[in-house]
């Protein structure tokens, strides 16, 4: 078919840029699809400036992008399932190594999962290959845009609440960094009843903006009172999200946590986890529990709540770039110009 755009990522010296690829053909169990939409993601950034490394990728560079939706436009050899080309799907953000012992044993959970647009080429192409069962069929009245966020954006916040979490309705929880993440936090802890919400962020628009998407009460980070003011506004938390990755905020959010209180570290960082008074911590039995990404069957759920309307994401999509403008994207997000939830490249 030719050649397509496509947003490389070169790890050695690690370098970005837009261009000219060949289109990738499917090989077994694939489908090709033609790219209506990708995320753009703080880890998108964090890969470019290096913070973040694949753990698998087998070559030199790696198409960016584990955000995606489009139209499947030709299916590989013994393809199972019933796909068809013309179909809207949107991918999987990983998918299963195939060799480790979960995967040839049991299916699931993988111990080697392999992120799309990480350890193997993603969506900030004009075509995409996906393996068949990374697909997930899309309802007509679900725009590609806002399809496209949920295997990460959304499906992430809704693993760690739900699972990693197990929040409880009625009971109070916070949310620190209401962007990308912390923003699809609020309106997931909405939906299943958690409550108080709290939303922590040090951006005044962010904290409008967890008000606007169900958060009970937003407190600045960068208040010294902050505490304080928490646990006389709604008492100690059952649960807190860090959703932005930022070590200060963690050792902040787990003041705020009750007896046997979980902090859930959502967003990621290569620096170090410090909690300097630890007596506390141990005292009152409090929990620290790591999260990545979601489990089997999550993204189909989250399509299923939309497909019944129970979910909005309209106001998730801060902006459109076309994707030859990928390099602009990444600085916008970079900047946190306009405070966006996710820029959306179209190409």
């Amino acid at each position: 078919m030719g050649t397509m755009l496509a947003g490389r990522l070169r790890l050695d010296p690690r370098r970005f840029e837009v261009r000219e690829v060949p289109v990738p053909g499917p090989g077994p169990g694939q489908v090709r699809v033609k790219v209506e939409a990708a995320g753009v993601c703080l880890s998108d950034v964090h890969l470019i400036d290096g913070s973040l490394t694949p753990m698998f990728l087998d070559g030199p560079e790696v198409t960016l992008g584990h955000e995606v939706a489009g139209v499947i436009d030709a299916l590989g050899p013994d393809v199972p399932g019933g796909w068809q080309e013309g179909q809207r799907v949107t991918l999987q953000a990983g998918e299963r190594c195939g060799r480790c012992a979960n995967c040839v044993r049991f299916r699931e959970p993988c111990l080697q999962v392999r992120t799309r647009g990480v350890d193997y080429d993603g969506g900030w192409a004009e075509y995409a290959l996906a393996s068949a069962h990374t697909l997930v069929a899309l309802p007509d009245d679900l725009p590609f845009d806002q399809a496209a966020i949920v295997p990460d954006a959304v499906s992430t916040p809704w693993g760690a609440i739900t699972g990693t979490a197990s929040v409880r309705p009625g009971r109070p929880a916070g949310v620190w960094g209401v962007g990308g993440l912390g923003a699809h936090a609020v309106q997931l802890l909405r939906l299943v009843g958690a409550a108080p919400i709290v939303a922590v962020d040090p951006l005044e628009p962010a904290r409008e903006r967890a008000l606007e998407f169900g958060a009970d009460v937003a407190f600045d980070s960068a208040d010294p009172d902050l505490v304080r003011k928490l646990f006389a506004e709604t008492g100690a938390l059952d649960v807190a999200f860090d959703m932005a990755g930022v070590p200060a905020v963690r050792e902040q959010a787990v003041k705020c946590l009750g007896f046997g209180g979980k902090l859930v570290l959502v967003g990621l960082t290569p620096q170090p986890l410090t909690i300097r008074d630890s007596i506390p911590l141990s005292y009152l039995r409090k929990q620290v529990l790591g999260h990545y990404g979601s489990g089997a069957g999550d993204v189909e759920t989250l399509i299923g709540l939309a497909r019944h309307h129970r979910l909005d994401w309209s106001r998730s999509i801060s902006g459109h770039v076309p994707l030859a403008d990928a390099a602009d994207a990444v600085e916008r997000l970079v900047r946190k110009e306009g405070n966006p939830i996710r820029l959306i490249l179209r190409p």
